[in-house]
């Protein structure tokens, strides 16, 4: 498998002139100035048994938060906010609002006009940060230390949760900067201004967290002695593995992981320097085929196009995300699977797809026919996984109990087959979402406080 920095002859940095690189990766959704935030909140009803309530993942108290900006309260409306969800300020920027709590809002039955929660809930959360106010405050300490493995939002939430109530924790974090798909695996033009690390500097001036980098379970630290060290331990590992497409020349120049891509955008400091192809092709239907292809048309890339196995409906990016892309010059070609990656002097030139179709049992299966589509770089995006042989499963099978797709198996406390080892985020099964992975690290934490003090 190549780096997006292995450079082919037909791949070049540089293609666009400089002050295009800049334009193209600013915020792509500009925060509500106060009178627009003002006008906003009063078209919220403020229902009492409200829907959108429901349709959020943590649950925060939307009508509340909402009735607060009304009355000018931004600190209170904040507040009210992170103490349901501490990262919101992300959440606002990258949770699909359209299929959760804007497509529940009552307005949208009404008029197809959803209150803005998602632009609501940002201009709370940003003028809390930018006032640097910190609404928590940190209980006695008791004494108790917890373990927590990975320092992404399933993490970073289990211990702010755990650091609020008095505990103290340490976070063994894998990779050189904590915020985990925050960081790594969200498009550069949805979390501008190094927000992803602003949110984290937050998160831990509440004190009793400290952060250890470059270790990894299985490598450098072992369960069995973070289970001797520490009262608890949560395990918040996310995804640590990408789907293959299995076909004949995937391991090409050329063919590049789409997470892998977008992790070194979002890493770069100079977007110019990062090489792009002329054609590019994203294989896969979700968030990350929707990220890659549109900053690669912004990196200066002519001709991009993602090509899906069914239909716009069956893909994991919602319609608003879809719609984004094409109209960023994006080409979407629906009902085609990948069938070879075709090679010109050992590079990547075309993809041989193969047309799709649904059987009369509803079951996906080729027509027989046949198309490609010319490429310099492909990247693939059909998904990740978590696979446990890469955390040293061999020492805990026997040990942990794992679902059939390889993830921990949890209970509603997300508390795995051991009593004082929890799990959270993308390694146990949920929704693949930000907003998901906060609250499975705050249930846990409670649960966790829950089991200390009864001990």
């Amino acid at each position: 498998m190549t780096s997006v920095m292995d450079v082919p002859a037909d791949i070049a940095s540089g293609r666009l002139p400089l002050r295009d690189y800049e334009t193209n990766f600013e915020d792509a959704t500009p925060p509500l100035s106060r009178k627009q935030a003002l006008i906003e909140a009063a078209r919220c009803y403020y229902c009492y048994d409200a829907p959108c309530m429901e349709a959020c993942p943590t649950g925060i108290d939307i009508p509340s938060f909402i009735a607060r900006i009304a009355a000018d309260n931004v600190k209170g409306s904040a507040t009210t906010i992170l103490e349901a969800n501490i990262m919101g300020g992300t959440c606002a920027r990258v949770c699909p609002t359209e299929i959760l709590c804007e497509q529940a809002c009552v307005r949208t039955a009404q008029e197809q006009k959803p209150v803005t929660i998602g632009s609501l809930q940002r201009y709370a959360t940003d003028w809390l940060f930018e006032r640097g106010i910190q609404p928590f405050t940190r209980a006695e300490p008791t004494g108790r230390k917890i373990a927590v493995v990975g320092a992404g939002p399933a993490g970073l939430s289990c211990a702010h949760g755990l650091a609020v109530l008095g505990h103290e924790v340490t976070v063994f974090e894998a990779r050189p900067k904590p915020g985990g798909l925050n960081e790594y695996g969200i498009a550069a033009y949805k979390l501008t201004n190094d927000f992803a690390q602003r949110e984290v500097d937050f998160i831990l001036s509440v004190g009793g967290i400290t952060i250890e980098h470059g270790k990894a379970l299985g490598r450098d630290i072992h369960l069995a002695e973070l289970r001797a060290d520490y009262d608890a331990v949560f395990l918040g590992l996310g995804h640590n593995a990408v789907n293959a497409l299995m076909i004949e020349g995937e391991g090409l120049e050329g063919v590049v992981n789409a997470v892998d891509f977008i992790a070194e955008l979002r890493q770069a400091a100079d977007k110019s320097t990062l090489p792009i192809g002329r054609r590019i092709v994203v294989i896969g239907g979700g968030n990350t085929a929707v990220d890659a292809a549109i900053q690669s048309k912004r990196l200066g890339a002519e001709d991009v196009t993602i090509v899906y196995r069914r239909g716009p409906d069956g893909m994991s990016a919602t319609h608003m995300e879809q719609e984004w892309a094409q109209t960023s010059g994006v080409r979407i070609k629906h009902w085609a699977q990948p069938r070879q990656v075709i090679a010109m002097d050992g590079r990547v030139r075309e993809v041989e797809f193969e047309y799709t179709m649904l059987n009369e049992e509803g079951r996906l299966t080729g027509t027989g026919e046949f198309f490609r589509v010319p490429a310099d770089m492909v990247f693939k995006a059909i998904g990740q996984c978590f696979v446990p042989a890469s955390i040293g499963a061999g020492e805990l099978n026997g040990v942990l109990e794992f679902r059939p797709d390889g993830r921990f198996a949890v209970n509603e406390d997300r508390q795995t087959s051991l009593p004082n080892v929890f799990a959270g985020g993308d390694c146990v099964a949920g929704i693949d979402l930000t907003v998901s992975a906060v609250q499975d690290g705050k249930l846990a934490a409670a649960a966790i406080h829950r089991q200390l003090s009864a001990s």
